[in-house]
């Protein structure tokens, strides 16, 4: 909210500028298409004044822009911890539906740890303890739909079984692709309790694939994506459970 505030104000802001500039480029230059002249001035005299003119004027936008710029800098600093701590709610609210509260005592948001995966981005791994051991760890994935990339949180207990998969942002086809989210359908919620052996990896694929998983009625691109993002992370927990699951 206070980003659009921002932006509002930018926008009623540069337009009601905008509207001051016109207006006097168009009185400072409206001198110099006069005819009129008195015995007394040469025809270097309104070039003169319409530069100093246009001169004030510009001082007048540098001032402005100063000033402007100054206040969205004080806004910024005021909201600033508001910002923050709302984008610490957000990771809280997605990560609760991936890692239930009766597996952690802790706060995972703050419980971190930094790992790449196997295409070379780097992660942030969330990790839910429960009386100082590692119970879950939830990290972010990645799949390519069909209207670009989709960014994911999926949860992980300790021995590999999935607690759950969100979806955080995409760009899927409203009524067919978007089915991926949670208060869309059901079709999310699939995956919990499944691991690497169940069902085997060849067959985390959509039917269609010849896998164990239905695809949507004209959008099998988008669950696709889904599934192969699900199966990289279920082979990077795999490939990194020794890691991921001590205690420091």
């Amino acid at each position: 909210m206070a980003t659009k505030n921002r932006l509002l104000c930018c926008f009623l802001v540069l337009t009601g500028f905008q509207t001051y500039w016109h207006r006097s480029c168009y009185v400072a230059i409206k001198p110099i298409r006069k005819p009129i002249m008195t015995t007394s001035q040469t025809t270097s005299d309104l070039p003169v004044a319409s530069q100093a003119k246009m001169f004030r004027h510009g001082l007048i936008l540098c001032l402005f822009c100063l000033g402007f710029g100054l206040l969205l800098a004080i806004t910024d600093e005021i909201t600033l911890d508001d910002i923050n701590a709302r984008a610490v709610e957000d990771k809280q609210s997605s990560l609760s539906q991936v890692l239930p509260d009766d597996i952690h005592d802790n706060n995972p948001v703050t419980d971190t740890l930094a790992m790449t995966n196997a295409e070379g981005k780097e992660l942030t791994v969330y990790r839910a303890r429960k009386n100082g051991q590692v119970t879950g760890v939830a990290y972010e994935i990645f799949g390519s739909g069909y209207a670009g990339e989709m960014k994911l949180m999926m949860g992980i207990d300790a021995d590999g079984k999935l607690l759950g998969v969100r979806v955080l942002a995409h760009k899927e086809t409203p009524g067919l692709g978007d089915k991926i989210e949670a208060k869309k359908g059901p079709w999310i919620e699939r995956f919990t309790g499944l691991s690497v052996g169940n069902p085997p990896m060849e067959r985390w694929k959509v039917k269609k694939d010849g896998g164990d998983f239905d695809q949507f009625a004209g959008a099998t691109i988008t669950p696709r994506a889904v599934l192969k993002a699900i199966r990289s992370g279920l082979e990077f927990f795999a490939e990194n459970k020794t890691s991921l699951t001590k205690g420091d």
